[in-house]
């Protein structure tokens, strides 16, 4: 296990840890990809339970912001209450009426989050374009900004080339640098940066970065990487959106395509803390994970972006077809799933020509890989009623739909000579047939016949009974229970049958349900790595100041954002999550957020406390102790509603035993004793949940 604490610490914090692994669960659910039960036609409406007690006016609220947010921040319950839970939601459902200036502003700092593929390629090109510049394959950007970009790439590139070179014996060409070497060269560097940095303050704002092209290269490089602190914040903030993306490049690796999902990583997670628009963000992080891409899979390194942005995000409160054609349409679909791979084996493209009798068929054939995931996991789901012959029809059907140019951040593309001709029994239905009004509306003008049959069978998928529970209970399950209850699953799908699939009017049954209302699924989630993280900063009122130490983070807590392999993406559910390991990682990084230990990052515990006592009564037990008050209210704030006399007991334990031990030690003064107790209750089994 990856333990970082203190061992006074985990000495006595262990026993909350068998806490939170003894706290009731409900039943384990099937996996995203097991089996739901299998649906022919629409539902009846089942009856609501009759043994559900409602919440309260205060706990729907918690509830609401629990569930369709990454956590609520100090005063929101009380903001939900007057502004009504209703209101609240109804606003929540429609993103473009909230502002977002704040998070606007910081997302200004990574300039490919709104660039198409091959311009946030060009921007930050991979190894391969590099090498193709350098060796002249291929002319340097006209733009002199992107012309200094490639310089600076070129440059490195040829400098590892140098290192990597060896003489006839065996021996390096350019041996390397010994450790003195490389501590004076950095020393030399970093003086080059700062002297550059004083030029640069000398001059008006809209002439430093035109001054910075114009150094030599090796100069650029030692700036990038080795302006610091002060001088670097204030010349990134005075830069315009474009100087910071020239910055950002020239700072780079070689092949710094890599920097592309660097920045949306970090921007997901300044959108999870920072932003008003929270059921969009947490509705767009569902769906990411429903209909999942992994971002190293060769070039979707640079299509996830846009894949997140214009698929995902731009369809997130729509409709559930628009939803499902959108991804089938992206370039990072059909590389993650390899469908830009298949070849009708019956098509011009595999060497069959329809006009030649004595022409001969390719090697090549159908990829089934999307064929059989779009029903297995975006749709109809594993026990949806396809069979075998379903997923190769399906995959035939599907051919001709790829890439152009895929190495260079092209657009998807039907290819019709790629594409399997005659007709395909499948699903029950026979394809192509009379193209349906729904479908018709995604066929271009003078499409190929061809690409309306993929769009004819997506249409079919997203209209079926079937798609509707499964979808229901892929919604139910992320915001009612790991085990979702069968009635409201059912009334669900029936909206989603009624509406068109229409998303808001689904998450509308959801939270008017009484399920959703009631104490029995109040508090009985368990968060997700991502969930937990920015759960910590909201509910803290903790501006994150560095997203790259948060990925990184993720990744320790074994959720690297936008990297889950298989097209499951990551499970949600509780006994994935509720672990010794990950429970002492969460303390872990509790611990070092509260003691400012964690990556700079500035914490106010005190702050915190204020707020808990502005924003809500508190009542305590006479007497009672200053410390028993802060715990009191940080429990309130942070948690927002009881907690169990078995955490409390041993939270006062640990603080007992620090002030009745010599050694170690016990907190220097009552700062870093609030900020302990913060750290003991984010870490508390309570905290877990949501």
């Amino acid at each position: 296990m990856r333990v970082c604490l203190p061992i006074f610490l985990l000495a006595t914090v262990l026993p909350l840890l068998a806490v939170a692994q003894q706290a009731p669960h409900p039943p384990k659910s099937p996996a995203a990809n097991t089996a739901v039960p299998k649906v022919s036609r629409p539902v009846p409406t089942r009856p609501v339970p009759a043994k559900l007690i409602p919440l309260t006016p205060r706990e729907r609220a918690l509830q609401l912001l629990n569930r369709f947010t990454f956590g609520p921040r100090p005063g929101d319950v009380e903001r939900v209450l007057a502004q009504g839970p209703e209101a609240w939601f109804t606003q929540q459902l429609n993103p473009q009426s909230i502002p977002d200036a704040a998070l606007d502003r910081r997302l200004n700092d990574y300039p490919t989050l709104n660039l198409p593929p091959d311009q946030a390629l060009l921007l930050f090109p991979d190894r391969g374009m590099v090498q193709q510049v350098a060796e002249g394959k291929r002319p340097y950007p006209a733009d002199p900004g992107l012309a200094a970009i490639y310089q600076v790439q070129v440059f490195k590139y040829n400098q590892d080339l140098d290192n990597k070179k060896i003489d006839p014996n065996g021996q390096p060409t350019f041996p390397p640098p010994s450790p003195a070497e490389l501590t004076a060269q950095k020393s030399a560097d970093q003086a080059t940066a700062a002297r550059i940095a004083g030029d640069l303050f000398s001059l008006p704002k809209n002439q430093r970065m035109p001054a910075l092209l114009k150094l030599p290269v090796a100069d650029r490089i030692a700036f990038t990487t080795y302006v610091a602190g002060d001088q670097r914040n204030l010349l990134l903030n005075e830069f315009t959106p474009r100087e910071r993306e020239l910055f950002n490049a020239m700072s780079a690796n070689i092949g710094a395509a890599y920097q592309i999902g660097s920045e949306l990583t970090q921007a997901k997670l300044l959108r999870a803390i920072l932003s008003e628009r929270q059921l969009q963000e947490v509705m767009t992080d569902f769906w990411f994970n429903h209909f999942n891409v992994f971002i190293a899979k060769d070039s979707d390194q640079w299509y996830t972006t846009t894949y997140e942005r214009e698929a995902i995000r731009k369809h997130a409160l729509g409709k559930f077809r628009d939803l499902l054609l959108a991804t089938a349409t992206s370039p990072a679909m059909m590389v993650y799933l390899d469908n830009y791979l298949s070849i009708g084996p019956d098509s011009l493209a595999n060497g069959v020509n329809p006009a030649n009798p004595n022409s001969k068929r390719g090697n090549r054939g159908l990829n089934e890989n999307y064929g059989r995931e779009v029903m297995e996991l975006h749709t109809v789901g594993v026990n949806g009623g396809y069979t075998q012959a379903d997923v190769t029809a399906l995959s035939a059907i599907l051919t001709g739909w790829g890439v152009d140019r895929p190495n260079q951040g092209g657009p998807f593309l039907y290819d019709p000579k790629r594409h399997q001709p005659g007709p395909k029994q499948w699903f029950g239905h026979r394809i192509p047939t009379a193209l349906s009004d729904d479908a018709a509306q995604w066929v271009l003008p003078n499409a190929d016949p061809g690409m309306a049959e993929g769009i004819e069978a997506l249409t079919l998928l997203a209209a079926s009974p079937q798609t509707a529970h499964f979808i229901s209970w892929k919604l139910a399950q992320r915001f009612v229970a790991d085990d979702p209850p069968p009635a409201l699953v059912d009334r669900m799908a029936e909206t989603f049958l009624a509406t068109d699939g229409d998303i808001k009017a689904i998450l509308r049954t959801l939270i008017q349900s009484p399920e959703f209302n009631s104490r029995t699924y109040f508090r009985n989630k368990i968060k997700t790595p991502i969930e937990f993280i920015a759960s910590a900063f909201r509910t803290t009122a903790t501006d994150p100041i560095n997203p790259g130490a948060l990925a990184n983070t993720l990744r320790t807590m074994g959720m690297p954002l936008y990297n889950a392999l298989p097209p499951t993406g990551y499970y949600i559910t509780a006994d994935q999550w509720m672990n010794s390991t990950a429970l002492v990682d969460r303390l872990n990084f509790a611990y070092q957020l509260t003691s400012g230990k964690f990556a700079n990052q500035k914490f106010d515990s005190a702050h915190i406390l204020a707020l808990g006592l502005m924003s809500q009564p508190i009542s305590t037990p006479a007497p009672a102790s200053g410390a028993d008050i802060a715990l009191q209210v940080l429990e309130a704030t942070l948690i927002g509603g009881d907690v169990s006399a078995q955490t409390n007991q041993l939270i006062h334990k640990q603080i007992d035993s620090l002030s009745a031990n010599p050694a170690p030690a016990p907190p220097a003064n009552p700062t870093d004793t609030l900020n302990l107790l913060t750290a003991l209750v984010m870490g508390s089994p309570e905290f877990q949940q949501r």
